[in-house]
Formats: C-alpha cells, sequence, structure tokens
C-alpha cells in the first residue's frame, strides 16, 4: 500500500534564460514502511522533487501535478494543513547542517522548538523531550549538550542533531536529503547505523549520492537523469542487472568500477532534446530515440526502465 503516490509532478522555475525544467512529469510511489533511495548525479533533480513534497521551493516555482498523501493532495491543501503537516506527520532531515542549524539558538532549543508546535507539549516538556532524543541518537551528556550552540559540535554530531529534530514528533514519513554528506567513512558508518535503528517500520525517501548507502538502506532505488526517472528496481538489480545506458554509465563512472567517464553532458534544462533525454550520449541510440520520448517499462515486478532498447 503506498503512503506517497505523486503523479505527474513538475517543479519549474522561471529565469531570464527561460524555464528550467527541474523535475519533469514525475511519476513515483513510495510505500507504507518502504525505504526508496533517489540517487543521480548533481543537477538530476533529487533534492527539488524532496522539497517539491514539503512545498518548501521558493514562490516563483510552479509546481504542477499531484502528491497524494493519506488521500490528500499535498499541492492544494491549505497553507495551515500543510505547516500542521510539514515536520510533524512528514518532515525533512536537510543536507549541510552548517547552515541548517541556526547558530545562534541552543541546540536543546531547537529541537524543542518543533515538539513544542507539533505536540502541544509546554516548555519543560519539550525541553525534557529533546534531552531524550539526544540520547536516542547517541549524542554523549545529552542534557549537557542541549545547552551547547552549534559550533560546539563535531560535523557528525550536527548530523546526530539533524536526525533528531527530524524524528523529535514521530512523523510517519521521512525526507533525507544527503544526511551523510560530508562525513568521513567512520562516521558516515555510524549514521547508517542510527538512521536504520531510528527509522525502522517507517517511511523514507532517501535522497543521496553515496550508492553504498543507498545499499545499505533501501528497498528500492530511483535513478534520476535531466529532472525524470530513467530506472528503478530493488538494490540488487539495480547494481548487477541496470538496463537503463544512462544506469550502466553512472556505475561504470564509479572509483571502484573503473572510473569510466559518460561521453558527452548532461542536456539543458531549458531545452530538453526531443526524444530520449539520454539519446545525445547513448552508444545504442535510433531514429525511434531520437524522436519520441520513452514511457517507463517494466522489466521485471519491481524493475522498471525508460528506454526502449530495453523493451526486448
Amino acid at each position: 500500500m503506498s503512503l506517497v503516490e505523486i503523479i505527474g509532478l513538475s517543479a519549474h522555475f522561471p529565469t531570464h534564460d527561460g524555464i528550467v525544467k527541474a523535475v519533469d512529469r514525475i511519476d513515483l510511489n513510495i510505500e507504507d514502511t518502504e525505504t526508496l533511495g533517489l540517487i543521480g548525479e548533481t543537477g538530476s533533480g533529487k533534492s527539488v522533487l524532496g522539497l517539491s513534497i514539503t512545498r518548501l521551493l521558493p514562490p516563483t516555482a510552479i509546481v504542477e501535478g499531484k502528491i497524494i498523501y493519506k488521500g490528500r493532495n499535498l499541492l492544494t491543501v491549505s497553507e495551515d494543513d500543510i505547516r500542521k503537516i510539514r515536520g510533524g506527520e512528514i518532515t525533512n532531515i536537510l543536507q549541510n547542517p552548517t547552515t541548517s542549524l541556526n547558530p545562534v539558538v541552543k541546540i536543546g532549543e531547537q529541537i524543542a522548538e518543533a515538539i513544542r508546535l507539533h505536540q502541544g507539549l509546554n516548555k519543560k516538556e519539550a525541553k525534557e523531550k529533546a534531552i531524550e532524543m539526544l540520547d536516542a541518537v547517541k549524542v554523549p551528556s545529552p542534557s549537557k549538550r542541549a545547552q551547547q550552540y552549534p559550533h560546539e559540535f563535531s560535523g557528525g554530531m550536527k548530523q546526530r542533531v539533524m536526525i533528531a529534530i527530524g524524528l523529535a514528533c514521530d512523523p510517519f514519513f521521512i525526507i533525507a536529503d544527503e544526511p551523510t554528506k560530508g562525513l568521513d567513512v567512520t562516521i558516515k558508518v555510524q549514521i547508517v547505523d542510527l538512521m536504520k535503528e531510528m527509522t525502522e517500520h517507517k517511511t523514507m525517501l532517501l535522497i543521496t549520492h553515496d550508492l553504498g548507502v543507498a545499499a545499505a538502506m533501501c528497498d528500492r532505488i530511483a535513478l534520476m537523469y535531466a529532472g525524470e526517472i530513467v530506472e528503478c528496481a530493488t538494490p540488487l538489480d539495480l547494481f548487477e542487472k541496470p538496463m537503463h545506458p544512462y544506469t550502466r554509465g553512472f556505475l561504470n563512472s564509479l572509483p571502484h568500477r573503473g572510473l569510466t567517464p559518460i561521453q558527452g553532458m548532461s542536456p539543458s534544462l531549458i531545452n530538453y532534446p526531443d526524444g530520449c533525454r539520454f539519446s545525445p550520449r547513448c552508444e545504442y541510440v535510433n531514429e525511434e530515440c531520437i524522436h519520441h520520448h520513452p514511457d517507463m517499462f517494466r522489466i521485471e515486478c519491481e524493475h522498471f526502465v525508460r528506454c526502449f532498447n530495453a523493451r526486448s
């Protein structure tokens, strides 16, 4: 059963040069208690998709389509309703805690603010729960650390604080954007283990560049390219049986697979090719690819790919 159903979602941004189509007509389901990974190169639209769900894009963004959550379209509910849902039932764990945390507010107060807002606790109760959350994410001496400021925390500890803020109100759905970005290997492993423990039996959209993190945490993985999803499968199928030429190129560009670059450049987000968006870079391109835009084809039960050549 889908907790979140994304239907025809587009997020476009007007500029002096034209309309930037950062996310373009995406369909995606996220099942209840599933962790869905969203991967892809910088600029593919991953973070924009995540921010669209909780309506955190700037007012200039043109957002169309539907995001159905518990039978309601989040794009059409009132501002009051989306504020109640955002941070309570649905929460964003944003990338780069150094800029996301308020540098002049104590850590405990930043966690307690969300608790007071969404759970109706008084100041003392919220403070106590904030300390409990710091303890839950394994911040040592939580009572003392709650009285400190963000600059007194290391990068890994700041990320634990972001997780504590995100989970403080016991959300149904978590959107985690690059939760391990910028962390060294040892701290990254700790954060992955912590998130797996803290998000068990919850639904999560995990946005990441790190395929190791995606493989360790996700039930399914969707790969984005030029504003759309080009392949979606289980981690085993995506890594062992990639069907889209971009997926194979993306995996082969990784250090442990030889650092083989994909030829050419990603298309302009203002002027997409008429056909397949990967066709200018694809070694298997044919006339159908150039003139027609492919839909997502089902290859196996949990494996979908946007490629004409994968049909057979």
